[in-house]
């Protein structure tokens, strides 16, 4: 079967989370399935020979394009007048529409393949078998970030949010298949029929994210795209309410917050006890080089991409309720789980302390992830969707 697929960003370097899962998919969808990839590029800053060189083994035809910044303007303010979601207004633009079914008409797939609601309008008039990925509920994740928005952005927030919901619920029908990361995630579609939505989790590529024997620099770790609003969120959650008190009992601890771009926000959290790394060119050498790893996430939707890099390479984990229902680890058996401040600095405290139980929660957390979360067999399941149609 031949695939057209259509993401909102190019998959590659694999620093954010659609970008990581769209990468995987595309790896081993290839193995059964011809792969056109046809991607969208909102910035200017990406290698693309690198990124082609990444991608070009997988695919029968590489396809970026460019979605300029003055475009971007125009789209977003056509998405205003129409009453789109500003983030579909973001990456729609007319003219790439036209390259997309001219690429359609030229390599004549079996099958459409969509990830994220910020490409539906680029689907919706191409009369073929067409999967959705939902993946995240985006109408969610705005939701959760009303309440911390500043006072200038939260009505264009409230705006957005209602906006997605509609948007969302009318993607549904324009698809013959939805998928979506995580069970918690379906619930949190605005559509009656949900439950038609299939889940397809995130894998892990055991054979990268394994255990390293490494002399430990830091004590606490904590991954992830820092410019992401709810990774942004977590770091300053963690610096500033979480680790106060764990340093009343454990003065020298270090906090490692390692990522990607680093908003000012996270930039102003580094200190003698906080060390904020920026882009690391492996970032299994964070999760390596520190005693636990930590995600304690108040906002946003989705699968912990984090959760199952550090679990693969055995670090004992810590996390809020929000990231674990996504998760389904054990609460004390696979990882500890706390939502407020008090708890989660006893969790850091119990896991430093006590080097049995640390050892115990990395081992079991290992299993569990090895067992559970597999790229290979959650994309081979989005294959045989995809042809049963």
């Amino acid at each position: 079967m031949r695939i057209f697929v259509i993401l909102s960003r190019i998959p590659y370097p694999l620093e954010k989370g659609d970008k990581l899962r769209a990468f995987h998919q595309i790896r081993i969808l290839s193995q059964k399935h011809e792969i056109i990839l046809c991607a969208l590029n909102p910035l200017k800053r990406i290698n693309k020979q690198k990124a082609f060189s990444a991608l070009q083994p997988y695919c029968r035809s590489v396809n970026f394009l460019d979605l300029p910044w003055y475009g971007r303007l125009w789209n977003l303010g056509m998405a205003f007048l129409k009453d789109l979601p500003l983030q579909t207004g973001y990456f729609y633009r007319k003219s790439t529409a036209k390259k997309i079914q001219a690429l359609v008409a030229e390599y004549r797939p079996d099958h459409v393949y969509c990830q994220l609601v910020r490409t539906a309008e680029y689907a919706k008039d191409i009369d073929l078998p067409k999967t959705l990925d939902y993946q995240d509920v985006f109408s969610y994740g705005i939701k959760r970030r009303i309440a911390t928005a500043s006072f200038i952005m939260k009505p264009f927030m409230k705006m957005e949010y209602e906006r997605l919901q509609k948007y969302e619920a009318m993607a549904f029908s324009m698809f013959d298949n939805k998928t979506i990361i995580s069970y918690p995630d379906r619930e949190l579609i605005p559509h009656p029929d949900r439950e038609q939505i299939v889940v397809i989790p995130n894998g892990v590529d055991h054979d990268f994210f394994q255990p390293r024997e490494t002399p430990q620099k830091f004590d606490l770790v904590f991954t992830g795209n820092m410019a992401y609003p709810p990774n942004v969120d977590a770091a300053g959650f963690l610096a500033a309410e979480i680790m106060p008190l764990v340093w009343k009992q454990m003065p020298e601890v270090r906090l490692l917050l390692a990522g990607a771009s680093p908003d000012r926000k996270v930039q102003q959290l580094q200190s003698d006890k906080i060390m904020v790394s920026g882009w690391l060119d492996d970032i299994r050498d964070a999760y390596a080089e520190s005693s636990i790893f930590i995600a304690p996430m108040r906002i946003g939707t989705g699968l912990q991409n984090k959760l199952l890099e550090a679990m693969s390479m055995r670090r004992p984990c810590i996390t809020t309720p929000l990231a674990n229902d996504a998760l389904k680890a054990k609460h004390q058996q696979d990882i500890l789980v706390g939502e407020t401040a008090a708890e989660l600095a006893n969790h850091i405290i119990s896991l430093l302390g006590n080097e049995a139980l640390a050892s115990r929660i990395a081992s079991s957390g290992f299993e569990f992830v090895n067992k559970q979360y597999s790229w290979k067999e959650a994309t081979e399941k989005l294959g045989e969707l995809m042809t049963d149609i």
